[in-house]
């Protein structure tokens, strides 16, 4: 590819139109190209045929698979006046798409595929390149409320700092108001405040402190974007969860203060991509 694109993963199920749908949308202001691909892997023609009819089998996906990126091109073609690429691959869809993340500007995926030969996006997949894309990424569910804010999980870490530019500049773009959502859970500090051996008003004032920190000079580099600032005693997953049913967007780093550093995708992140109730990003940190 000579120009970034965003890049959308294609399978031919209606969850990879969503993502065609959407990404479309999101090109088209920023007058970026749209780069459709799929991948299936030649083996699952071996597993599915038998030798005796590989070849045909092989062929026969090729076809599904490029009618599958013609559909999808032309309603993204329909969605918004961008240009438009298409691109299929004979290979596993995991390392393809992770490929591709590193020359793209971001990586929609349906939210699941189809099953079968062709399901190249179902959920343990979206996982996998989500935790291995060099660039953000956008697990795509119709919003419930399309006209909702843009929401961004904070917990005060460098890794959340790509998740707020990003959120931020979606904000702008999108001319969407930005909720920044901070929440944590202490179940000892928790069972303490019960018991009356610490007050629960400093610590609160310490997270909404965190928040702060993490907010400064963003807000004056998007004058126009507002802000509404969140600072909550609750499971971080859960608290976007709950959010998701009224944002158009949730935009988290891969990885949370209480992840370990050895892993890449953290809970939080891991639980939205797979329960959200609307596109959530996943924004490397």
């Amino acid at each position: 590819m000579t120009d970034p694109a965003i890049v959308v993963g294609v399978d031919g199920s209606d969850q990879a139109l969503d993502a065609v749908r959407w990404a479309a949308a999101e090109a088209a202001p920023r007058a970026l190209p749209l780069q459709l691909v799929s991948a299936v892997d030649p083996a699952i023609a071996v597993a599915t045929a038998g030798p005796p009819v590989v070849e045909e089998a092989v062929e026969a996906i090729e076809q599904i698979a490029k009618a599958d990126l013609e559909k999808a091109a032309q309603l993204a073609r329909v969605t918004a006046d961008i240009t438009v690429r298409t691109e299929y691959f004979p290979s596993p869809a995991i390392p393809v798409l992770v490929e591709q993340s590193k020359h793209a500007r971001l990586l929609a995926l349906g939210a699941s595929g189809r099953g079968g030969y062709a399901g190249m996006l179902l959920g343990s997949t979206a996982v996998s390149v989500v935790a291995r894309s060099e660039c953000p990424v956008v697990v795509v569910r119709p919003a419930a409320e399309p006209a909702g804010p843009v929401v961004v999980g904070v917990d005060g870490n460098e890794t959340s700092l790509g998740a707020l530019a990003a959120a931020f500049d979606e904000a702008a773009w999108r001319r969407a108001p930005l909720v920044a959502v901070h929440s944590w859970f202490d179940s000892d500090y928790l069972l303490a405040t019960q018991y009356g051996l610490v007050e629960g008003e400093p610590e609160e004032e310490e997270q909404a402190q965190v928040l702060a920190e993490s907010l400064a000079g963003w807000q004056e580099k998007y004058p126009d974007v507002t802000v509404q600032r969140v600072v909550v005693r609750d499971h971080p997953r859960h608290q976007l969860l709950e959010w998701s049913h009224k944002a158009q967007l949730v935009v988290v780093g891969s990885r949370g203060r209480g992840g370990f550093k050895g892993l890449v995708l953290g809970s939080t992140s891991q639980a939205l991509i797979q329960h959200a109730s609307c596109p959530v990003m996943v924004v490397r940190g």
